[in-house]
């Protein structure tokens, strides 16, 4: 079981091609500082360099530009892709952002995602899961050891390398999981947390359960507790006032979105039907890969995550889309907050409690107050005519 259900974001981001970049970067740090007043959790930036949608090619960078415009919320890569860079400068990066940030930084750390980015490194998608593996080793040996790190392979030649500053904070690591195994096996090694991006695809959503095994097996061969409160789950979700104002929030932008996985991104396991918003909005709701509607149908989709992981997990990120308009965006993460946050972290409960005791006790309480009311008006009465009486009587 796990503490207090978190909330999050895991914001690619995603655009359409060819508007304003400056302005559509913009709006994406809006919407942070609209979920830290909303009171999220968590906020997951991605790293991407080509294919057009995705144009967020720094997320330390993101962090950095987003930590003195929030107050409270942690601000996470979501994820580097280890495969492009030397590890010793991915540590070295977010050491010195948990610095400025007073400990708001969350490292999440993945293979690379899209296949253009590593074409134009002369990087294969086969090498990319290899990569990830040495340079998690590496980044993990420099945060949490002052020993100097040697290492080489094909890629990275590390001699006697040092962090030149020491962590501020103990500051949450992860590994991101779609459908493999191979995520939930370096969180296991290391004993990091998870991101399971793909917790809503069909693949993803059957491998769950099977993937909190593979961590707690490997967990234990390294001598590792796992941690269920650093387990991420990702979902799609747009909420409105009623399922009708939801759907047409969508038809902006959610044709484009599909065309992404359709027919640009190489990503074989997002390949999703529909030719059109209503045949592409019944897929996402039919088949539980999102929920596009009401709060409760959220809440709906919440509850099934935590029971298909079999034990819980520790919070829950929506992929930010970019289906609705920005107003409509606010609306929706607004009405989450308010209405799906209380369920999972227990604050419904006491109001819920406190309205139930007031109305099983109203009939008791409401004729006492009628009796001292009528009891009230009953001796105002009986004052007002002995005043009367005295005020009748003649002066001696």
């Amino acid at each position: 079981m796990t503490d207090r259900m978190r909330f999050g974001i895991f914001l690619a981001p995603f655009h359409k091609p060819g508007i304003n970049p400056t302005l559509a970067l913009e709006q994406d740090l809006e919407l942070v500082e609209w979920l830290d007043r909303c009171d999220y959790d968590e906020v997951w930036f991605g790293e991407h360099h080509s294919a057009g949608s995705e144009i967020s090619a720094s997320p330390e960078i993101m962090i950095a530009t987003s930590a003195p415009r929030t107050r409270r919320i942690k601000l996470g890569t979501g994820v580097v892709s280890v495969s492009y860079h030397n590890p010793l400068w991915v540590a070295e990066k977010i050491v010195q952002l948990d610095h400025l940030t007073r400990g708001r930084v969350m490292l999440g750390l993945g293979p690379g995602s899209l296949p253009t980015d590593a074409a134009m490194i002369g990087l294969s998608q086969k090498d990319t899961r290899g990569l990830l593996a040495d340079g998690l080793d590496v980044i993990t040996r420099l945060l949490r050891s002052e020993e100097p790190v040697n290492f080489e392979n094909d890629r990275w030649t590390l001699k006697d390398a040092r962090l030149h500053l020491r962590p501020y904070s103990n500051f949450d690591l992860a590994t991101a999981a779609v459908a493999s195994p191979t995520g939930p096996k370096l969180a296991g090694k290391y004993g990091t947390g998870m991101i399971s991006i793909g917790a809503t695809t069909a693949a993803g959503f059957d491998a769950l359960a099977l993937h909190w095994d593979v961590i707690e097996e490997e967990s234990k061969h390294y001598g590792h507790t796992p941690d269920r409160s650093k387990w991420r789950l990702v979902g799609l979700c747009h909420i409105a006032e009623t399922m009708e104002q939801a759907r047409r929030d969508v038809e902006y932008g959610i044709e484009h979105w599909f065309n992404y996985f359709q027919e640009i991104a190489a990503f074989p396991q997002m390949s999703m039907p529909g030719q059109n918003a209503k045949e592409m909005i019944d897929f996402i709701n039919d088949s539980g890969f999102g929920a596009i509607g009401t709060p409760e149908m959220c809440r709906a989709q919440i509850d099934r995550l935590w029971k298909q992981s079999n034990g819980g997990f520790g919070a829950y990120l929506m992929l930010a889309h970019n289906w609705a308009n920005f107003d409509a965006t606010r609306r929706s993460y607004e009405l989450i907050a308010r209405e799906v946050f209380p369920h999972f972290q227990g604050h419904h409960l006491s109001t819920m409690n406190a309205a139930m005791r007031a109305q099983k006790m109203r009939p008791e309480l409401a004729e006492i107050h009628a009796k001292a009311v009528e009891t009230a008006q009953d001796n105002y009465a009986a004052e007002k005519e002995t005043r009367s009486h005295k005020a009748s009587e003649p002066a001696e």
